[in-house]
């Protein structure tokens, strides 16, 4: 089974600051709860030490992930892979009137049991994550 989500966010900001928060792998790993730590690996490389509260697991899973392409300031993809789990990711940038709209997309194929359920209801509660940190960082409230 593999899990798939996309979710939208509209932000009263212009597409130049949005693209920064994005851009930063740092910042985009943060915000993910089930991430322990991040280590920057290379220029478009980094390692995401992943916890998962799932059987069979007891210790970090590392995810190694890579920007694959990137269109600045419009659009990152990355993929991230792992004996438990492959991760595929995009960010899209659309300049809409009086701000940016930020369409993301992701999908992940588990390989360990329990992976795919845990975020299957997971998932989506980690873009707020992301959407909660981009907003704070550009300093604006919540669904504004």
């Amino acid at each position: 089974m593999t899990v798939r989500v996309e979710r939208t966010f509209e932000l009263a900001a212009p597409p130049a600051d949005v693209w920064a928060f994005i851009a930063d792998p740092r910042k985009r790993a943060a915000p993910i709860s089930v991430v322990q730590e991040f280590e920057v690996t290379g220029e478009n490389t980094a390692i995401w030490h992943v916890s998962l509260p799932i059987p069979y697991t007891d210790r970090t899973i590392a995810v190694e992930t890579e920007d694959t392409r990137v269109d600045e300031p419009n659009y990152v993809e990355f993929v991230g892979r792992s004996k438990a789990m492959n991760v595929q990711g995009e960010h899209r940038l659309e300049s809409v009137d009086g701000g940016t709209l930020l369409v993301n997309r992701f999908v992940v194929d588990g390989t360990v049991p329990g992976v795919e359920r845990y975020f299957k209801g997971k998932l989506d509660g980690e873009l707020e994550n992301l959407e909660r940190a981009i907003r704070a960082d550009l300093g604006l409230e919540l669904g504004r």
